[in-house]
C-alpha cells in the first residue's frame, strides 16, 4: 500500500476512513454500495461494463470480484444481483480479454460505452454514430444508470490501484483467486 494503513486480520477491506478523510471516504463507500443495491440494470450488464472498467483501472479487487458471489462482504443482500441470469466464469474470462464476440448487443455496446466512458470521455461525449447506437440497445433509463455504475467503478477503482489498497483484500474469493 501506498498509505500506512493497519489491517486486522478479520478486515474485508482496508478502512481508510479510520485513519484520512472519514467523511468522504464514507460517502464513497455510500456510492458503491447503491450501484448494488439500486442499479435496475440486468446483471450480466451490469457485471460486463464492471469488469471493462476494471481492466481500465487495473484494480485487482475489482478484476476478481464477482458481484453474485462477493456482494455480500459488502453487507449487501439482493440488489443487482437479483436482475437476471448470473454471468458464469467464462463471461468474466472473455470480457477480461474484450473478447466480446458471445455478448448480447446491449452487453457489448455497454462494455465498449465502459471503455470509452473510462479511455476517452470527450470522445464518448460527441461521438453521434455511437450514441445512436447506445440508443438503439439501450433505454434512456438504461444509460443513466449505466454511466452512474461506471463513473462509481472508474473513480472508486483508480483510488483502490493507485493508492495500493487493491492488494491489502482480505475476501477469501479473491485470496483463492491470488
Amino acid at each position: 500500500m501506498r498509505v500506512a494503513i493497519p489491517l486486522s486480520g478479520d478486515q474485508m477491506f482496508p478502512d481508510l476512513g479510520a485513519h484520512y478523510s472519514p467523511e468522504m471516504i464514507a460517502a464513497s463507500g455510500a456510492y458503491s454500495q447503491a450501484t448494488y443495491k439500486h442499479s435496475k440494470l440486468p446483471l450480466r450488464i451490469f457485471e460486463a461494463a464492471r469488469i471493462a472498467t476494471a481492466v481500465i483501472n487495473g484494480c485487482i479487487v475489482c478484476r476478481n470480484w464477482r458481484a453474485e458471489r462477493d456482494v455480500s462482504f459488502m453487507g449487501v443482500n439482493g440488489g443487482v444481483i437479483d436482475n437476471g441470469d448470473v454471468p458464469d466464469e467464462a463471461f468474466y474470462q472473455a470480457v477480461l480479454a474484450n473478447d466480446l464476440s458471445a455478448l448480447t448487443d446491449k452487453e457489448r455496446v455497454a462494455v465498449i460505452f465502459a471503455q470509452r466512458m473510462g479511455n476517452d470521455p470527450q470522445g464518448l461525449a460527441s461521438d453521434e454514430e455511437f450514441w445512436a447506437e447506445v440508443k438503439a440497445h439501450l433505454t434512456d433509463a438504461e444509460i443513466v444508470d449505466l454511466a452512474y455504475c461506471t463513473a462509481c467503478w472508474i473513480g472508486l477503482g483508480r483510488v483502490a490501484h493507485v493508492l495500493g489498497s487493491d492488494t491489502a483484500c482480505n475476501i477469501p474469493t479473491h485470496k483463492m483467486a491470488a
